[in-house]
């Protein structure tokens, strides 16, 4: 997998680059410091390289520690006092080594109140290494950044094309011709549940208007659209289709994705009232338990294992990945074969999808 910023292979040779430029630049700069206001000698001049190797050493080190301690992965408050301590440690480390080189070359004056000079000198050396440590968290913070919004980018686009592709499957031709024919034939026969159901099916469209601009909808609003949907299904099946909605009243509020119901609701139909002579009901159950909502789509019939799973139909599929997408491990899908039954469930957070 590539780098957002840069392919491993040349983030580590640009690391090796900046290491070595920098604390050689570090070790000049010193070097033309000290000759603007006195003489470079052999034993400044090599005291400075060490400094400088010291620094490449003790970062390099540090780098190490913090990649196997995943350090870069967590937050700034929780990384900060850790590396408040190895920075205080690698400038400890530093001016020892530097202020053993001095005892050892004789630069360093003995009657001179050594303490002053290496508190000092672990004031400086914090700040260099601080710095370092900054600019080395500031680009793993800033590349995370960018994999955070580019996962987030993808994320969305594919929540968007799921839905498209779920509107896209809904109000389809057949079920628009059903429709349309059973008002046909209503208004002659029943004027009055003519004119509920040109209602009914004006409702439907308006809500599929609606959807394309919102990423989620009231339940409670979802709800009366399906009991239009069944309504209008009815007037096609007659006495084979029975349905009973049970949201409570605590759950109405809730959001859920559009048409995530009413996707399994119209294969309740499909895959249940429309292949048993005798038809049956649909029943349709919301609640709150403890931070979840729990959904039941029933509709009669029997499937064989993972028949519905394996469709190639918009409702259990897209609903799952829609699911997953949305709410990742706390959304949960399943279906349940039994006793003349199938029940879709589905256990979504009440307060809407994980961020």
């Amino acid at each position: 997998m590539r780098s957002t910023i840069l392919d491993l292979k040349n983030r580590h040779k640009l690391y090796w680059a900046l290491q070595v430029g920098g604390w050689s630049g570090y070790a000049v700069a010193n070097w033309l410091a000290l000759l603007s206001f006195d003489k470079l000698t052999n034993d400044r001049a090599i005291g400075f390289a060490i400094l400088a190797a010291t620094g490449l050493a003790l970062t390099h080190g540090f780098r190490a520690l913090a990649r196997r301690r995943s350090w870069t992965d967590l937050e700034i408050g929780e990384a900060l006092w850790r590396v408040a301590i190895a920075v205080f440690a690698m400038s400890l480390v530093a001016v020892a080594v530097v202020t053993l080189h001095r005892h050892l070359t004789g630069f360093f004056d003995e009657r001179e109140f050594r303490w002053a000079f290496f508190v000092f000198g672990v004031f400086n050396a914090g700040v260099i290494f601080g710095l370092w440590t900054i600019g080395y968290f500031a680009v793993h913070y800033f590349d995370r950044f960018q994999k955070s919004e580019i996962e987030r980018l993808v994320w969305e686009a594919a929540v968007k094309d799921f839905e498209l592709k779920t509107l896209k499957s809904q109000l389809n031709p057949h079920f628009m011709f059903n429709a349309l024919n059973g008002i046909r034939s209503l208004i002659q026969e029943d004027p009055e549940r003519a004119k509920a159901a040109v209602t009914q099916l004006s409702n439907i469209f308006r809500y599929s208007l609606k959807i394309e601009r919102v990423e989620t909808v009231e339940l409670g609003e979802e709800a009366k659209i399906v009991e239009d949907y069944l309504s209008l299904e009815r007037a096609r099946f007659e006495e084979r289709l029975r349905f009973r909605i049970e949201v409570a009243p605590n759950a109405k509020r809730v959001p859920i994705p559009p048409m995530m119901v009413q996707t399994l609701v119209e294969n309740g139909v499909k895959h249940g009232i429309s292949k048993l002579p005798e038809g049956g009901e649909i029943l349709v159950r919301a609640e709150i338990e403890g931070d979840q909502l729990k959904l039941l789509i029933r509709n009669p019939g029997s499937l064989e294992p993972n028949a519905l799973l394996e469709s190639s139909g918009h409702g259990v599929s897209n609903t799952k990945q829609r699911l997953e997408l949305l709410y990742g491990a706390r959304g949960n899908f399943s279906l349940e074969n039994g006793n003349g039954f199938v029940d879709a469930r589905v256990s979504i957070p009440k307060g809407g999808k994980t961020e």
